[in-house]
């Protein structure tokens, strides 16, 4: 009798066709990717981080590529293993031929699998096999198991989450195992093989029903699923091993990390769920040799009844042993959680420093701190945003984003100032200016800076502006701007084409647009093959056709300085606020960089965020002209920085090697400052008896802004500190006992020279009460001539906002100030600060400026009446009497009239260099009248 042809063979074939076509639809997808990568690499090249890309890049590649060989070669493996024993015990004959389709089809599945798997893990976790195996120690240990921090933060994550993985992929092979032998019961089946055989066919065909067949198969599957079982058990025998290190994150309890019922329950849980998963997997061999397959549910009903009993006896424990005498119990834990969490915050290091507060300042401490004095800002950062858009924005597509704080050497003085950066807003361009040509190639580039400082006012109560306009005027050589163009910024979210045919606008004078070509270092060459590549990746089909480009042409790509740092290091932790630096001329932002995780023991997780540890272990340093990017380390001793340091070894410089010019304008930033604050209320104490019954906690204190309760924003200030010679660039937050209004502290980070990123506090005696802010500003409400002035200038549609309390420690003693703002009733109108409010003591005082305040605090020059300091008659009270002037001053009158008038013309035409220099006139005629 002739053979028969298998019929499967043409099902395979389409198998094969389906899965064909699935691979080559892969490979197109993959298409924009490859256009991807080229585009990028150009990228990386023209910023000079190659390496740092091709890491990245060749890490997943490593790091996927073994995982797709065990994978792949696993899974082929497997399958083949179950076809041919299926085989062997179905008694199913066939030949070599026969089999290669079948064996291409499991070749490609599996390779397919493999892909799929590789991917997974090196696309999600190659930054933590990295780190892994690129770790640090810290040279701290914990207390439980006495291993290295640097278990827990570069080994616990990756071990969890490989085990979490293998898991998942037992659990997979379970499932594909019963679906490999249904295929296989659907395309291979006993068959006749011919009547040469005999009677042994016979008795084949009558054993090889298909409901027998169907048994058998099952039992095979059944007995290949209990191997994968006993792997399973190894795994979760494992997995419980690792999760005890896991209790030193446990949230429950009396503090954070293992507490009592933790290692002496749940510890031993774990250690019992250890022996059991193995006695469980000894139970799945024995069955599968011994037939007796009842014996192997044991080990998972042994298992389940380990996690009941296990729950009732931490549930005994906890309330009935625990918690009747918890602080007894808890207090070595406590202790633990308190010096863990300072450690991964950096609270274990604050200099400590007694502040007497004997409010016993006199006139001349006032004269031996006059760099404090002449340093109070007596304007806030949101107001003077406003006032230089409206005063400096020269065209409604110009925007002041942001207003940064910092400190320059003017004239040989510390001088705090406020500096913005005038970018170019393209979404405020005019709609029928929405072209490409001007959004691409015309509209490059903002312009400028504008710096006042902190200290001093116009005779409007308006910023005094020491750069301004453009071209920049400047009167400080310090602050000399030669290369004004703003290229990279924070609002420049788009690519521009430089070296064109256009010519680029540069900045407004009067009905003229004056142009520019760029002369910097940025931007990648658009030869023929760029130019085809880039307008691809920018779907712009006008970059290709465009006549205005030529053979010098190049795009500036990635300008937004966040944007540009986090593609160049997507794996660190920027801050969101930049500030802007001028240095030789130039202007740069500084940007802080941090490195944190969720995984250092026994450490309290701020707020709700997975984070415990928290460093600013690096800066990061762009050109707003070129937009060169460099990175420098500046905590060498942070094990996270030291491990991303030996990972791309390219990407870090060291502090030394940062240029002097910008290490004099480093920042500890206000965001870890924050983090450092709100955790140091709470773990400020060292002793678990004060922890546990919630006492002597802290919050930051409160004050009134803006007509609202709100809690205290740390601020940069500039003073000169109890015990120290010399004024500083420190930002400082007070603090109030919790759910109490008294100040009980300060806390300041220090800022200038060695001394950076230094945390000290200030703790007042606690036998005294020493007011704090928000009881001030309730002093300051209750005033009766200041809250009627206050209502008086209400009454006239302006609007009053009150500006930060500023809490200023001078000597022994604490003084506080507080900026008094006036907004006209007109639409646009800018705040103004009128008056200064003073607070010293018993005594209140509102002036014209913080001369007069001080003076009539400390009872100088002008003299002090009653308890309550300020002026019987208020500024723009129609009914106080005006002095008669003399003819001189009359005169000067008028012309200050016609100055204003001339001013608003000039503000009316946009001629907004014009506006300012009548508004310093008017300013030095207020001046002369004054003296």
């Amino acid at each position: 009798m002739e053979k028969k042809k298998p019929i499967e063979i043409s099902n395979i074939k389409k198998i094969t066709i389906i899965i064909s076509v699935m691979a080559l639809i892969a490979i197109l997808t993959s298409f924009s990717k490859i256009l991807g990568f080229m585009a990028d690499y150009l990228w990386f090249k023209e910023v000079g981080y190659t390496s740092t890309f091709l890491k990245q890049v060749f890490a997943k590649l490593y790091i996927g590529v073994p995982f797709f060989i065990a994978f792949t070669g696993f899974i082929y493996f497997y399958f083949y293993r179950i076809k041919t024993n299926y085989y062997k015990h179905m008694n199913i004959l066939t030949t070599k031929q026969d089999e290669k389709p079948v064996n291409r089809i499991i070749g490609i599945i599996a390779a397919i699998l493999g892909v799929f798997f590789s991917f997974s893990i090196s696309s999600s976790f190659w930054m933590q096999i990295l780190r892994f195996l690129n770790s640090t120690r810290f040279g701290e240990t914990d207390p439980i198991f006495l291993k290295d921090i640097s278990f827990y933060v570069f080994t616990l994550p990756i071990v969890r989450e490989v085990f979490n993985f293998m898991l998942g992929f037992v659990v997979f092979l379970m499932i594909i195992t019963f679906v490999l032998y249904i295929v296989l019961i659907s395309i291979r089946q006993p068959a006749d093989t011919g009547d040469d055989l005999g009677g042994k066919i016979r008795t084949l065909r009558t054993k090889n029903s298909f409901e027998v067949i169907q048994k058998r198969a099952m039992d095979l599957a059944l007995g290949q699923i209990m191997v994968i079982g006993v792997i399973f058990f190894l795994i979760v025998s494992l997995r419980s091993y690792i999760a005890a290190f896991g209790l030193l994150y446990s949230p429950t309890g009396a503090t954070y990390g293992a507490g009592y019922t933790d290692i002496n329950v749940t510890l031993w849980i774990y250690r019992i769920q250890i022996f059991v998963s193995l006695f469980s997997a000894g139970l799945l061999v024995y069955s599968r040799y011994s037939g007796n397959i009842k014996v192997s549910a044991l080990g998972p009903i042994a298992l389940a009844g380990v996690y009941i009993i296990g729950f009732g006896v931490q549930t005994f424990v906890q309330n009935i042993i625990v918690s009747p005498n918890e602080l007894a119990r808890e207090r070595e834990y406590i202790a633990h959680t308190i010096e863990y969490t300072k450690k991964a915050y950096g609270l274990d290091d604050i200099n400590v420093v007694p502040f007497e507060a004997t409010q016993d300042l006199t006139f001349e401490d006032i004269e031996n701190n006059m760099e404090t004095i002449t340093n109070i800002s007596l304007n806030d950062y949101r107001p003077t945003r406003e006032a230089f858009n409206q005063l400096q924005g020269l065209r409604g597509y110009y925007n002041f984003n942001d207003v940064d704080i910092d400190r320059y050497t003017l004239n040989g003085s510390l001088t705090q100032v406020f500096l913005s950066v005038r970018e170019l807003d393209k979404e405020a361009l005019d709609e029928s200016a929405k072209t490409w040509v001007n959004k691409h190639l015309k509209f490059t580039h903002g312009y400028g800076v504008t710096v006042a400082p902190v200290n001093q006012l116009t005779a409007s109560g308006q910023p005094l502006m020491v750069v301004r306009n453009a071209p920049p005027i400047s009167d400080f050589e310090e602050l000399r701007v030669t290369r004004p163009q703003i290229y990279f910024g924070e609002l420049t979210n788009d690519y521009v084409i430089v070296n064109t045919d256009e010519q680029e606008f540069d900045y407004p004078m009067g009905d003229t647009l004056q142009t520019t070509s760029y002369e910097g270092s940025a931007g990648i060459r658009l030869s023929f093959f760029n130019k085809l590549l880039y307008s691809i990746r920018e779907q712009s089909l006008n970059m290709l056709v465009s006549g205005s480009l030529n053979d010098e042409s190049r795009i500036i790509l990635n300008r937004n300085i966040m944007e540009r740092t986090r593609k160049i290091a997507p794996f660190l932790l920027y801050d969101e606020d930049p500030y802007a630096v001028i240095s030789e001329g130039r202007i740069f932002y500084i940007i802080d960089g941090y490195t944190s995780t969720g995984f250092y023991p026994y450490s309290e997780p701020y707020a709700n965020t997975n984070i415990n540890y928290i460093r600013n272990s690096f800066k990061v340093i762009v050109d707003a002209y070129n937009g060169d990017v460099d990175y420098y380390i500046i905590d060498s001793e942070d094990p996270l920085v030291q491990t991303y340091d030996k990972i791309f070894p390219n990407l870090f410089k060291t502090v030394e090697e940062m240029p002097e010019q910008f290490r004099a304008h480093l920042r500890y930033p206000q965001n870890i400052f924050d983090i450092q604050a709100q955790m140091y209320g709470t773990y400020h104490i060292d002793q678990p008896e004060l922890y546990y019954n919630r006492e002597d906690r802290w919050q930051v204190a409160r004050q009134n802004y803006g007509g609202e309760i709100q809690e205290m924003e740390s601020l940069y200030f500039t003073f000169k500190l109890p015990s120290e010679e010399e004024p500083e660039f420190v930002l400082s937050i007070p603090y109030t006992p919790l759910d109490r209004q008294n100040m009980i502290a300060f806390l300041i980070a220090r800022n200038d020279g060695e001394d950076y990123g230094k945390l000290r506090l200030y703790e007042f005696p606690k036998n005294k009460t020493i007011i704090g802010p928000e009881q001030i500003e309730a002093r300051i409400s209750n005033n009766d001539v200041i809250s009627r002035d206050l209502a008086l200038w209400d009454s006239r549609g302006s609007q009053v906002i009150r500006g930060h309390l500023l809490t200023i420690p001078i000597e022994d003693s604490i003084l506080y100030i507080e900026p008094l703002y006036i907004r006209a009733g007109s639409e646009n109108a800018i705040p103004e600060v009128r008056r200064i409010i003073g607070v010293y003591g018993d005594r209140v005082v509102m002036d014209d400026n913080l001369e007069k305040v001080i003076e009539r605090l400390f009872d100088r020059s002008l003299p002090v009446t009653g308890d309550l300091e300020v002026d019987d008659i208020p500024v723009d009270d129609p009914s106080a009497e005006v002095p008669i002037l003399d003819s001189d001053y009359q005169e000067l009158i008028m012309r200050a009239n016609t100055l204003y008038e001339e001013a608003q013309e000039a503000l009316r035409s946009g001629e907004l260099g014009e506006y300012q220099r009548k508004v310093n006139e008017i300013g030095e005629i207020l001046r002369r009248i004054q003296n």
